[in-house]
């Protein structure tokens, strides 16, 4: 049975639902380049520890806000979108200013386990977001997954995954992430909306002082507008970075 999709729009924001109440995706009207959800912002620290990201995997469409913002932002960066459900990509074009560029981004109808398991391609960075209607990832937090995603990265490539704290399985998936990249993960402190962004990579030990994050945040910002100073004061706040470190 297809994915019943619903658009709606109130107070200058058009938000992407499965049928249900679960936001799957939102843009503002009057700034539709912008990352509109609290959790698109996180899952974009990752670029303070892959700042130029050249092949990029994105597991999950939803509104396009991520492959929107890594299209404008990084012109040099290829992009791989997997989505499942082909009605997801007809609303994203339709709705949410979706770019048509076949040079630049990849458009794959599947599953992405599946594409993950069977590729043999390298990826700088692979954003994992992929949710159905009632919030449920499937096989996307599975240890198969997560050890095939590993596989996927290039040398200094990094996972993140957008998890909900609301799920009863939220820990165990943290824990299959840090499995499958030998404890080299981070989990960002849970967002007001419940998201957890995870962090994860298997090439050489990245080490960062809190310092160093704060001038590649600012010039971060100078480039996309992206402001990620909140993000680091709560990672300050959780004591994830011992003695002023990000070691991972």
């Amino acid at each position: 049975m297809a994915t019943p999709i619903e658009i709606r729009e109130e107070a200058g924001v058009r938000t992407l639902h499965f049928g249900s109440e679960w936001i799957q995706g939102a843009m503002r009207i009057a700034r539709p380049w912008n990352l509109e959800l609290e959790y698109t912002r996180e899952m974009m620290a990752s670029l303070l520890l892959c700042d130029t990201p050249r092949k990029v995997l994105l597991i999950g469409l939803g509104a396009a806000s991520l492959t929107k913002f890594l299209y404008r932002h990084y012109p040099l960066a290829h992009l791989t979108i997997v989505e499942i459900e082909p009605a997801v990509v007809a609303a994203a074009r339709q709705f949410f200013k979706l770019p048509e560029d076949p040079k630049r981004i990849n458009l794959v109808i599947g599953d992405g386990a599946e594409f993950v398991l069977n590729s043999n391609k390298k990826f700088d960075l692979v954003l994992v977001d992929g949710f159905d209607e009632n919030a449920r990832t499937g096989a996307l937090e599975t240890l198969p997954f997560y050890q095939a995603c590993r596989t996927r990265l290039s040398g200094d490539g990094v996972l993140t995954v957008n998890m909900l704290t609301r799920s009863r399985g939220f820990k165990a998936t943290a824990e299959r992430i840090a499995e499958a990249f030998d404890d080299r993960t981070l989990v960002l402190p849970s967002s007001e909306a419940g998201n957890a962004i995870a962090f994860a990579t298997c090439g050489d030990p990245i080490e960062i002082s809190f310092d160093d994050l704060k001038e590649s945040a600012l010039a971060l910002k100078k480039l996309t507008g992206l402001n990620l100073q909140p993000t680091l004061a709560r990672l300050a706040q959780a004591k994830t970075c011992l003695n002023n470190q990000l070691v991972l």
